[in-house]
């Protein structure tokens, strides 16, 4: 594949290695400062970039039919309308929190152990989350992603960072050195704790989940997520 990278950061670059590896050619490098390039020379695009370049660089991939995977956290606020122009457009578009196959298994555990606890009396639920010092968003684009499906299945309306009552999920947040990514959930009752974790121990595995990812949508149309790619339904 003719592969853009939008972004060009530490994420970028771990794309590009793995991507080089498994056979692909790297055609543009964009970084944040730039917004005019040629998309087109492209047969996918794979967006790691800013928040603020994100939903535009979206927009000209569709627009200009090329498929995208984008990782970009902190712009969702627009989600829907990348969703709505991409159908109406007939384009294709995956956007993930993470990448990582391990991690999108995990956000299904997650789920699964959300629904058994439901109706459990005496557990309470928190999470903890730790990355890098150079990480722009708090909470994690993936803690976020598992406090949904954990609200969803509880008494909780709301994640917070702090929690002022006790239907909010606590999210405990910490930036440490280079952290690729922590992320547990503890149910906590008088007697017991019940906790599963993940831990990242490079970016290799949310890069290789991307270019995964792009390798499936090429020649597909529509609006998907991980779980379609690695058939996790």
């Amino acid at each position: 594949m003719k592969i853009a990278l939008l972004g060009y950061g530490r994420m970028g670059k771990t794309i590009e290695k793995i991507a080089i590896e498994r056979g692909h050619d790297i055609v543009l490098k964009i970084d944040n400062n730039h917004t005019k390039f040629n998309i087109r020379q492209a047969e996918i695009a794979i967006d790691f970039s800013d928040p603020s370049a994100a939903y535009n660089n979206l927009l000209n991939c569709i627009e200009n039919d090329v498929p995208v995977v984008c990782g970009t956290t902190g712009w969702l606020s627009k989600f829907d309308k990348i969703v709505d122009f991409c159908n109406n457009k007939g384009g294709a578009f995956i956007y993930a929190s993470n990448f990582s196959v391990g991690v999108n298994l995990f956000f299904n555990l997650n789920a699964y152990l959300a629904k058994m606890m439901k109706n459990i009396k005496g557990y309470e639920v928190d999470m903890e989350e730790i990355h890098h010092i150079h990480k722009l968003d708090a909470p994690s684009g993936t803690a976020i992603t598992l406090a949904e499906k954990i609200i969803e299945n509880s008494i909780k309306n709301q994640w917070k960072l702090d929690k002022t009552s006790k239907n909010d999920l606590m999210i405990h947040v910490k930036r440490e050195g280079e952290v690729p990514g922590t992320h547990s959930i503890q149910y906590k009752s008088t007697v017991d704790a019940i906790e599963i974790k993940h831990t990242a121990f490079n970016r290799e595995g949310f890069a290789l989940g991307a270019v995964i990812a792009a390798e499936w949508l090429v020649d597909k149309k529509g609006v998907f997520t991980m779980k379609d790619v690695l058939d996790i339904h």
